[in-house]
């Protein structure tokens, strides 16, 4: 018996990572996890919405309406990411002296703030500041692209610092805090290696597709290969990332089960 499967990997990758968006989603509503990780739980609700609006909208509206929708869209989640860094790091280091905290986060940031601006390319000037839809649309586009990169940058020395230090505080190994920053630690790491990749292979591709012979076509199309087998790569370490969150989040912290008993046998 022959089964036939007319699905793409993209295809199987969406529907997988669209299905494991929605039980993350169910795990921390109905285990109360959305309470205490409401930014979290707000950008899982955003990659959800991108998602099923990249299948459902695309070639059904305008090209400008629909580039419109998703740079807006692509703007929110990058703030919402911003406050995301803000609220693990908060509940991973409680108790942290006021000082301490302002002095590690002014240094992470200026780590981040840096690598970001030595990181290529920047626009000129004159596109960004051309009066029309168009270039607000650049510039919105450019703008949720630096701070998703500085988040990205900011989730793995925050990842690496709850790792080293968080168990002195709230977030140790079997804490939701260090779980999820692990996640996002992964899923950063993974998505900087793919821009870089992608950022030498596009510098390769445009070479070729300037001086490009027939000869030269096997290669360029492996290179194409290459880069599409990435893509789906990164996309498979951001589905077995939420496949940790799911398994993570559905289970107590410790102590937590403990503590309604304890407090009956004292009554």
């Amino acid at each position: 018996m022959h089964f036939n499967f007319d699905f793409t990997t993209v295809q199987v990758l969406w529907t997988l990572t669209f299905a494991a968006l929605l039980v993350l989603l169910v795990v921390l509503l109905g285990r109360d996890r959305a309470r205490r990780f409401p930014f979290f739980t707000a950008s899982i609700v955003l990659t959800a919405l991108r998602l099923l609006a990249s299948r459902e909208l695309a070639g059904r509206m305008a090209p400008f309406t629909l580039s419109t929708i998703f740079v807006v869209l692509a703007d929110v989640m990058a703030l919402v990411g911003l406050l995301v860094i803000v609220e693990m790091a908060r509940r991973a280091f409680v108790g942290l002296p006021r000082s301490l905290w302002i002095v590690n986060s002014l240094g992470l940031l200026a780590v981040a703030g840096t690598l970001l601006a030595v990181w290529g390319p920047w626009p000129a000037w004159k596109t960004l500041t051309a009066d029309s839809h168009l270039a607000a649309l650049r510039l919105m586009q450019m703008a949720a692209e630096k701070v998703d990169l500085l988040t990205v940058m900011l989730t793995v020395g925050l990842g690496l610092l709850v790792v080293l230090f968080g168990r002195r505080y709230k977030a140790g190994w079997r804490s939701h805090t260090q779980r999820i920053v692990i996640g996002l630690s992964t899923a950063a790491i993974s998505q900087l290696a793919l821009i870089l990749a992608l950022q030498r292979m596009t510098a390769v591709l445009q070479r070729m597709a300037l001086t490009a012979t027939p000869k030269d076509r096997p290669a360029f199309e492996h290179l194409v290969a290459i880069r599409t087998n990435l893509i789906n790569a990164n996309s498979f370490v951001y589905l077995a990332v939420l496949v940790w969150w799911i398994g993570c989040l559905w289970i107590d912290e410790p102590g937590t089960e403990s503590e309604p008993a304890a407090v009956s046998t004292e009554e």
